[in-house]
């Protein structure tokens, strides 16, 4: 049979491993909070800041700089436009079809390798989608199905 103290001893030791536990837990707890607390400042802190911003009198704001931009749209051609508007990828296009090479129209092929691209369909493919954009925007043609030149033609 057990002793009285050795059934303690063992229940004692039970409870200082529980309360170990929980105190464990409680700290993991306790730096969740923590962080939550600094999360939920953040975004008090933010929305305090945007309505303040809100609340000022509109300031006069200057337009953005027209400038080639990686990935921008392809604006519209009008008068007086250059070709620095146009994203590099675009400017690198048209001043390939500028040039001698491009006089007499390319294809999508030719082009890839004027422009030191592979010759893969998924290259040649989106050039032939760039190349289209340029003419629904007025800044190069379509002499024939495929075939693409400069809008105009450069003095020489």
């Amino acid at each position: 049979m057990p002793s009285v103290l050795g059934l303690l001893e063992t229940r004692e030791k039970k409870v200082r491993e529980e309360i170990a536990l929980l105190q464990e837990e409680a700290e993991r707890v306790q730096a969740a909070l923590g962080e939550a607390e600094r999360a939920l400042q953040r975004l008090v802190d933010a929305r305090v800041t945007v309505a303040e911003v809100l609340a000022e009198p509109p300031s006069v704001v200057e337009e953005p700089q027209r400038g080639s931009v990686a990935g921008s749209v392809v604006p519209h051609r009008t008068d007086g436009m250059t070709v620095s508007v146009l994203a590099p990828d675009y400017q690198r296009i048209v001043s390939v079809l500028e040039s001698e090479a491009g006089r007499e129209g390319m294809r999508c092929q030719q082009l890839a390798t004027a422009l030191g691209l592979q010759v893969v369909p998924a290259k040649v493919e989106g050039l032939r989608s760039k190349a289209k954009r340029l003419v629904e925007r007025g800044w190069a043609r379509q002499a024939r199905p495929g075939v693409f030149t400069a809008l105009v033609m450069p003095a020489g």
